[in-house]
């Protein structure tokens, strides 16, 4: 198997309870955006290009043969630790459809901000089974290793190829792209998350926008064949998002042309919000972008990710550890 999906993952090995892995989860951005209708289901049809970016959170997965619950260790305020976390989610959902007997633990290092629009915690749980197939040796094939995605929400699937994806249908529809070159990227977050309903409830009443159903809603696995869909026109990162956070938000319209005027090939919201972020050809150039954001916000400077990177970074550790009971931190 190829980079992506699954690549490079080793688990002919038999089961070990006593062991645990180390992961890191990484960001992403959106390089253009667009909300063509709602379909039929509720959701809405989307086209997006996503690209990984290197700044992650980490996760450390334990699997303990004693008992049968899921402990989710996070000291993130706005994190949850029960069934609300997505993580937790993962670990359900996956415990479930592999009938697994045991405990999982998760201890969660938030780093990327959360309701930035940088799919923080669809990336979480995407590695979540990424690591729980790995420390199991219980192999799943790409359409159950999809489908368990899939389930968990629309920015999962993208998190099980990495470097730069088209994705389509409510995002759940996956097809990796050639991985552009490296870019220095700075990302800026003004330390609110915009509510990704509101967006959309937000998105339906603009005027003059109608969005209109876009036919039967497609229930196959379109995991990793390329579409036939044009990519022509659709211009530098265009967000439809950014009408309405722009609107709440007018400063981080006037950082993005600050930010074009200081040198970035690209400048645009992540998602519906309401990180914005910024590619650069040199780390010279973010750095001199860096002075323009306001000091009440956070700046992550980072860079892209590509496929091959994307998992061969993965694995924080390196290699499956064996543990003791007790739990020691990252």
């Amino acid at each position: 198997m190829g980079d992506g999906a699954g690549a490079g993952w080793k688990t002919n090995r038999p089961a070990d309870l006593s062991r645990s892995i180390s992961l890191r989860a990484f960001a992403k951005i959106n390089l253009g955006l667009r909300v063509l209708g709602r379909r039929p289901d509720g959701y809405h049809e989307l086209r997006t290009v996503c690209q990984t970016l290197a700044l992650h959170d980490r996760l450390e997965v334990v699997l303990l043969s004693a008992g049968r619950q899921i402990e989710i260790l996070c000291e993130h305020p706005q994190v949850p630790a029960g069934p609300d976390n997505l993580v937790y989610q993962a670990g359900s959902l996956w415990r479930r459809a592999r009938q697994f007997h045991g405990s999982i633990r998760i201890r969660l290092e938030k780093r990327i901000p959360v309701g930035s629009g940088l799919g923080g915690a669809s990336s979480d749980a995407a590695v979540t089974l990424l690591g729980l197939e790995r420390l199991t040796g219980d192999r799943l094939t790409i359409d159950q290793r999809w489908r368990l995605a899939a389930a968990l929400g629309s920015d999962v699937p993208l998190f099980l190829w990495g470097g730069r994806v088209l994705a389509c249908g409510r995002g759940e529809e996956v097809y990796p792209l050639p991985d552009p070159g490296k870019w220095q990227c700075l990302v800026v977050f003004p330390g609110t998350g915009f509510p990704t309903a509101e967006a959309y409830r937000c998105l339906d009443c603009l005027p003059g926008r109608r969005l209109t159903g876009t036919g039967k809603t497609r229930k196959s696995n379109n995991f990793g064949v390329r579409p036939l869909l044009p990519l022509e026109g659709w211009g530098p990162a265009e967000n439809d998002f950014e009408r309405v956070v722009f609107a709440k938000w007018p400063e981080l319209a006037r950082l993005k042309r600050r930010f074009i005027r200081a040198g970035a090939e690209v400048a645009s919201l992540t998602g519906s919000g309401s990180a914005l972020f910024a590619l650069f050809d040199s780390a010279s150039n973010l750095d001199r972008a860096l002075k323009l954001v306001p000091r009440a916000w956070h700046a992550y400077p980072t860079r892209t990710l590509s496929r091959a990177e994307y998992w061969k970074r993965l694995v924080a550790a390196g290699r499956d550890q064996r543990r003791r009971a007790s739990h020691r931190p990252f």
